[in-house]
């Protein structure tokens, strides 16, 4: 039977030119070499190479077994190395759902300083806010999950990134604009601008306006923030967003913003991770860099 050995030694004697030299190559001595050669030419009934050249020259059974080994070792050597740097924490997979529109803002641009440090962790984003992410992490399809709805599950662990407030933001001389902070009946004349998710995702109508048993006038969805918030400026509506990105677009800085409810409505972001991959280096560090990105 063909081994792993048998490649090494075709090698080292294609390399070397002469069985003492592949021998010390090998660090194995001149007989044991030739043993094993004169066992694997017994088991095809092939000579390997000729004996009496010097340098050795391979018979055509010895070329077709160096050509293997000159594919084969190269792989084998490259998944060691994988391996080891999977054991390191070093390299894996790093899939990442995300269920928060809002996010993106600053997710990708930290994605590509991650990606300098961590240059061997195969990466990609889901936008998954119309798909079970929580599910897929579970089934482990996908290796993180930004979330606000943290749920019970023995595979899933969540790790706090941040909390934020989210604002109400109104076009300038609303009527609403005068107030400190807003009520659910407030909205029930207004058109919500929000994106295009289930209700049961968005903060404003599971904890604001369903628990009063209210809804806007009109719901108007958008994709983009931006989108969002020119459709304000244009008096096209109203529409709910964290103050933190409220905050971060200076050119919308004369929109007026209200609290929901006189104490704000308040959230918290969490990266969900299964619990057999959660202790990887690479996704620790991820997790981290969220964390401070917001905190800075």
């Amino acid at each position: 039977m063909l081994e792993l050995k048998h490649l090494k030694t075709i090698q080292a004697l294609a390399q070397n030119g002469s069985v003492n030299k592949a021998a010390d190559a090998l660090f194995m001595t001149q007989s044991a070499l030739s043993h094993q050669i004169k066992q694997l030419e017994s088991a095809y009934e092939l000579k390997l190479f000729e004996r009496k050249s010097n340098p050795l020259a391979l018979t055509s059974a010895g070329k077709t077994l160096l050509k293997t080994a000159q594919e084969v070792l190269p792989k084998l050597a490259q998944a060691e190395a994988t391996l080891q740097a999977f054991a390191k924490g070093e390299q894996g997979r790093l899939f990442i759902g995300v269920e928060c529109h809002t996010c993106f803002e600053w997710l990708l641009p930290m994605v590509r300083l991650y990606q300098q440090i961590w240059m061997d962790v195969d990466l990609d984003i889901t936008n998954s806010l119309n798909k079970s992410a929580l599910q897929n992490l579970i089934e482990k399809k996908l290796d993180l999950v930004i979330t606000s709805d943290p749920i019970e599950h023995e595979a899933i662990m969540f790790h706090s990134l941040f909390g934020f407030e989210l604002r109400l933001l109104v076009p300038v001389n609303h009527p609403l604009a005068s107030k400190q902070w807003v009520e659910p009946h407030d909205l029930t004349s207004e058109t919500l601008i929000c994106y295009p998710v289930s209700e049961d995702k968005l903060d404003v109508f599971k904890r604001f306006l369903t628990p009063a048993g209210l809804k806007p006038k009109a719901i108007r969805h958008s994709e983009m923030t931006m989108m969002m918030l020119q459709l304000v400026e244009s008096q096209r509506g109203v529409c709910v967003l964290p103050k933190w990105l409220v905050d971060s677009q200076p050119e919308f800085s004369h929109l007026p913003t209200l609290k929901l409810g006189k104490e704000g409505l308040w959230s918290t972001l969490y990266a969900a991770t299964h619990v057999d991959s959660h202790a990887q280096p690479y996704i620790a560090d991820f997790i981290d860099k969220m964390a401070s990105k917001m905190d800075g």
